[in-house]
């Protein structure tokens, strides 16, 4: 077999397309819509996209074997981002479901080896699955990616009907008092309002505040700024499903969807236990639970759920929607192992602090 690496402007658009649409592994976060979107910020991104065809001489025939999309994070402080800069694969590269180890170890490694050039190569590169990579790990491993493992929940949104029997029973009776104090869920991304549309604007600046609190007082990890969903927000794909109480923003979820296929849980929150019997997160993450049904996407990623051997919060929050624990796990490529740990120290420090 002939094996031949691409770079973006090399990719054949229809093939990449058709490719993310039938894999197993193939997620929104893989397509060429998620590459532009990264590329339109670059004062936060820097994006990038190695593919791998195979090509059979003898019966001229080409195919388009895996894709991997990504993007080094970009950061203001020329200090921050000599500590900080990674590169991360949402999802986990998009691989044809037959793809053999030596395909996929080909498309890690000239991926690492692209990486791994220039003054701001990042330190690590992490994939972030969604999807089984068991069958491929040795190609990980040999392409110097070990595994770590990693929680998840996949929700079945085949039907309406087996949403609701899913749901666990603290869940449906946080969602009928949350109704029945007057939240209700309001769709931008479904609304199709004008670019720069002060009222939609408003509204994302207003989750966005209760999002950002979240970040500093519990997840404690960085966020990005308002302007990253302010953009995300014009994206055909994206659907923020907020929750709204008494014509102010209380909550709600931030989603991007593969259509017919999935709907992935970007970002979630809610002013819990600011109004009595109102959940907002909870209402929220139905919202977009129950809109995935509605619109024939087969299932609801939540995203991730934390590592196994940790209590964690979220982790709990995300099991009573009735999803499916799943462990994908994440593969990592220490790069430069001295910043790697200095930057891991300075984690720990900063949550203590805060």
């Amino acid at each position: 077999m002939i094996m031949r690496v691409l770079t973006y402007k090399d990719i054949d658009r229809e093939e990449w397309n058709a490719l993310v649409k039938a894999s197993a592994t193939g997620t929104w976060f893989q397509t060429p819509e998620a590459y532009c979107f990264y590329e339109s910020m670059p004062e936060l991104f820097r994006p990038f996209v190695v593919a791998v065809k195979s090509e059979e001489l003898k019966v001229k025939s080409q195919q388009l074997r895996g894709v991997c999309v990504g993007y080094v994070t970009v950061e203001k402080s020329a200090f921050k981002q000599f500590l900080t800069r990674r590169a991360i694969i949402i999802g986990g590269p998009c691989l044809a479901d037959d793809c053999i180890n030596e395909e996929v170890q080909l498309l890690l490694s000239t991926l690492r080896q692209q990486l791994s050039t220039g003054a701001n190569a990042p330190i690590y590169i992490e994939s972030r699955n969604f999807n089984d990579y068991s069958r491929w790990k040795d190609a990980f491993t040999a392409a110097g990616f070990d595994y770590k493992p990693h929680l998840n929940f996949h929700v079945d949104t085949s039907s309406v009907d087996i949403v609701e029997a899913n749901l666990g029973k603290s869940r449906k009776r946080d969602i009928r008092t949350t109704i029945r104090e007057g939240v209700s869920v309001v769709p931008i991304g479904d609304l199709k309002l004008e670019i720069g549309d002060l009222e939609r604007e408003q509204k994302i600046r207003e989750f966005y505040a209760i999002l950002e609190n979240l970040y500093k007082t519990k997840v404690k990890t960085p966020l990005f700024p308002v302007e990253f969903f302010l953009e995300l927000s014009k994206h055909k794909d994206a659907r923020f499903l907020l929750t709204e109480l008494n014509g102010k923003i209380v909550g709600g979820t931030v989603c991007v969807a593969q259509e017919g296929k999935c709907l992935y849980e970007w970002f979630a929150c809610g002013e819990d236990g600011v109004y009595p019997h109102v959940f907002p997160s909870c209402y929220a993450t139905y919202a977009g639970i129950r809109y995935a049904a509605e619109q024939g996407c087969a299932r609801f990623d939540m995203m991730g759920a934390g590592k196994p051997d940790e209590a964690y919060g979220v982790r709990d929050f995300k099991a009573k929607f009735g999803g499916k624990e799943v462990e994908h796990g994440r593969f990592l490529c220490i790069t430069k192992p001295l910043l790697y740990k200095i930057g891991i120290l300075g984690v720990k420090i900063l949550k203590k602090l805060k």
